[in-house]
């Protein structure tokens, strides 16, 4: 039995300890500092707020006063906080991490440079392990899962990926369940690429749905063409950013893929997606999902701007990507919807 905690109590955080429990591990979850009630109320009940399943019995609740405690002893260590989260879980909890001790993101994100790269979230974390002078092992999962059909124990395929394999191979056999199936890959910069770049697509094939309903009614029947037409096309820009990424081999793609279908069917991308489609601008789509984070503006308008970054010193054509920036002129400019079809056809 291995000790596992899980630092951040949000909802993917949460439904990782389904898994990590059901395979006989300690469990510890703790949550942030943004987390106090969930915590109390997982002390109280049991349950996550947002989960209609209790937890598996024995898991161990802390606030984020006793993190020392928690990690006392820890085999393996989950980061379980948004994107928002990832510098502040940079500062406080890197720092406090045992050497020996791995540590496994769920954290889905891509920061953007003045040059137009694209950095992961463990490439942000072992600059700043460099600058403690702090050896660590850092590893992130990708993949097409939702936290509540995680919970639900739908069978779920993602991919672990670190830059040992021994490693990975161990985390793997802590988390790995009859309905959790974990791939495991070397190849960091490829799968989260991967499961970030999916975030502004999956907006874009959303937008189709609300377009449809402005057009034909809302209780209209869903129109599967210009979905299927946009998700190829996200498809097509995907592809092109993980070759320049120097990633773009075929199971990165279906990783991403697979992300991508997910996040489409179910979220608040496809919510925030329809809302636009049907006519509102970003800010009041926004006002109607009352305070909900999207993560998936963020990535969108930082990929964008790398690509424009890019384009700028002649690495990339801003034209092979009219759908990613058609979503950030929708999200950064107001723009309203207008998707350029022909721009997605071509001649061969």
């Amino acid at each position: 039995m291995a000790i596992i905690t899980i630092v951040g109590s949000g909802m993917m955080g949460s439904a990782l300890a389904f898994p990590a429990r059901e395979n006989g591990n300690e469990v510890r979850l703790v949550g942030t500092h943004l987390d106090r009630e969930i915590i109390e109320t997982c002390i109280k009940t049991n349950r996550h707020p947002k989960f209609t399943k209790d937890f598996p019995d024995g898991l161990k609740y802390y606030q984020i006063e006793a993190l020392e405690e928690a990690l006392e002893g820890a085999d393996l260590v989950i980061g379980g906080v948004s994107s928002f989260g990832v510098e502040w879980f940079g500062d406080v909890v890197l720092p406090k991490i045992p050497e020996n001790c791995p540590l496994l993101t769920v954290t889905k994100g891509l920061m953007d440079t003045e040059d137009g790269r694209l950095l992961t979230y463990p490439d942000l974390w072992q600059a700043k392990l460099d600058q403690l002078g702090k050896k660590l092992s850092l590893n992130a999962i990708g993949g097409p899962c939702t936290s509540y059909e995680l919970v639900a124990h739908d069978q779920t395929e993602v991919a672990f990926c670190g830059k040992d394999l021994e490693v990975l191979s161990k985390i793997k056999a802590m988390m790995a369940t009859d309905y959790y199936h974990i791939s495991i890959t070397t190849d960091v910069v490829g799968i989260e690429s991967a499961v970030a770049l999916k975030n502004g697509y999956a907006l874009g094939i959303a937008l189709t749905i609300g377009v449809n309903q402005k057009n034909f009614g809302i209780d209209s029947e869903l129109h599967f063409n210009s979905q299927a037409a946009v998700f190829g096309q996200a498809v097509k820009e995907m592809y092109k950013l993980l070759a320049y990424q120097g990633a773009c081999t075929l199971e990165n793609l279906c990783v991403g893929a697979g992300d991508l279908y997910v996040t489409v069917y179910g979220g608040r991308t496809r919510l925030v997606g329809i809302l636009l489609g049907r006519g509102l601008n970003i800010d009041e789509a926004k006002a109607e999902l009352n305070g909900v984070t999207l993560e998936s503006l963020v990535v969108a308008v930082r990929v964008a701007r790398a690509i424009r970054a890019a384009a700028a010193l002649g690495k990339l054509d801003l034209k092979e990507f009219p759908l990613l920036m058609h979503v950030d002129q929708i999200i950064s400019e107001k723009a309203e919807v207008n998707i350029p079809w022909e721009e997605f056809t071509f001649v061969k």
